[in-house]
């Protein structure tokens, strides 16, 4: 008798194997999963036959066991039956055998369960991912990084932003406070000039420049000279009234735009008379705006026009070509309001040359005016006009930022009159009366914070 055995990946496999070695009647001893195969113990039928005859003669044969006899003509798997300790062979035809229900194996205890007949029959797929629910959770968690890393540089660049400046504050400090020791007609010219209304930054860019001198009143008398040379002023009006043109007085509410238009409208007047003059007024939200102007120009026998657009304007200006001059009264609004930007391309879009004339507040705060000026400058403003001078406790604020910006200052208006109080520009006499009409200035313990507060504006300040 020799038994075979016979191994494969599935229990159809393995009978196959059975099959093609032994021929359809062999005889399946057992049947059981090991490491992940199938096992398969099978014996040719001839020696069965031989074992079985002797066995049915002796009284003494050994108890037989019931055997898994099964027909596999349709190669079906069996269930697995260890095979017995002792075995007694039963001989019987394969083909002539019913068919007997599996015993349950007896399997030893390291054993795994055997598989069902669905498990063995259908084999449990295996799981698919989803290669789309997969990108986009890695595309997420990329996102996600990435916001993570920019917050903590953006924390990062803030904290070292943060140390910078802390430092440069200090560094600041105590350069200020050796040089004002060791030159202390530097910190007299700093009192004087923050006292009449200078801010820090120009007062330290002057200071920085100023020639070694151990003289206060000297070094006095080279920042106003330096100041006056920086005050562009027209100097005289006769060129401005006698090359006429399109001028518009722009600024905020309540700069006194209309006041000062009618000023300049009563010089024109009296310069060149009443019919080469125009008044036009944009002024349509203001109750009462533009009869203002217009009391003003029956006053002066002028005609007022009053526009709402950009497309009235082309053709108020358009039928005013002949006029000498003419002066456009603009609606008064906020530096921070976004309609300054569409009233300066109203205006740059009227299809004539519009020369734009800022006015300016003398009792504003230097950094109120600087918005200002960004704010209408636009593609370049024409010059500009101080008014209610005769308001400002000091005026050294504005002539800051008419130095600063770069300025053409053309009039000064200090008060109500018309057309009194307004004056042709003389930088000699603004500087002096800046320093002259000071305030208190800051505290002594104060200028070193203010200064180094000062020193990245001082950079960037460029004076002749």
């Amino acid at each position: 008798m020799k038994v075979k055995k016979f191994t494969a990946a599935t229990s159809r496999d393995a009978l196959r194997k059975v099959r093609e070695a032994l021929g359809p009647d062999a005889v399946i001893l057992s049947n059981r999963p090991v490491d992940g195969q199938v096992e398969i113990l099978a014996l040719d039928n001839d020696d069965v036959a031989s074992l079985a005859a002797p066995a049915v003669d002796s009284e003494m044969a050994q108890p037989q066991p019931n055997l898994q006899l099964q027909q596999f003509d349709d190669l079906a798997p069996a269930a697995p039956a260890p095979a017995p300790a002792a075995p007694a062979f039963l001989s019987r035809r394969l083909q002539d055998a019913a068919p007997a229900a599996p015993a349950a194996p007896i399997a030893p205890a390291y054993a795994e369960p055997a598989p069902t007949y669905a498990e063995r029959r259908a084999p449990a797929a295996e799981p698919t991912i989803d290669m789309s629910a997969m990108t986009s959770m890695m595309s997420a968690a990329i996102a996600q990084a990435k916001e993570s890393a920019a917050a903590e540089m953006n924390g990062m660049m803030n904290e070292i932003r943060a140390m910078r400046g802390l430092m440069e504050t200090q560094l600041a400090e105590l350069s200020w406070n050796a040089t004002s020791q060791r030159e202390p007609q530097k910190a007299a010219v700093l009192r004087e000039m923050l006292a009449a209304g200078f801010s820090a930054t120009l007062a330290r860019y002057l200071i920085e420049k100023m020639p070694a001198t151990k003289d206060a009143a000297e070094a006095m008398r080279w920042v106003k000279t330096v100041l006056a040379r920086n005050l562009t002023t027209i100097g005289n009006e006769d060129a401005l009234l006698e090359q006429g043109g399109v001028y518009a007085l722009v600024g905020p509410t309540g700069v006194g735009k209309t006041t000062t238009t009618a000023k300049l409208a009563a010089r024109c007047v009296m310069r060149h008379g009443p019919d080469k003059l125009a008044l036009i007024t944009t002024d349509a939200y203001r109750i009462g705006g533009h009869e203002q102007l217009r009391i003003y120009g029956k006053i002066l026998g002028v005609m007022v026009h009053s526009v709402k657009d950009e497309a009235d304007l082309r053709i108020a200006l358009k039928e005013l070509r002949n006029k000498h001059t003419v002066l456009i009264d603009t609606i008064g609004m906020s530096q921070r309001d976004h309609m300054v930007a569409e009233q300066v391309a109203m205006l740059s879009g009227s299809g004539a040359d519009v020369k734009r004339l800022l006015c300016l507040n003398s009792t504003s705060t230097n950094e109120t005016l600087n918005e200002v000026v960004r704010a209408y400058q636009g593609s370049g403003l024409h010059g500009a006009i101080m008014t209610k001078m005769d308001e400002a406790a000091s005026i050294g604020g504005v002539l800051d930022v008419v130095v600063r910006q770069k300025l053409n200052l053309h009039y000064i208006s200090n008060g109500q009159r018309v057309p009194e109080d307004l004056h042709v520009a003389d930088r000699a006499m603004l500087v002096d009366r800046a320093f002259r009409n000071r305030g208190n200035g800051a505290n002594e313990a104060d200028l070193p914070l203010m200064m180094a507060a000062a020193q990245t504006g001082a950079r960037e300040v460029n004076l002749g």
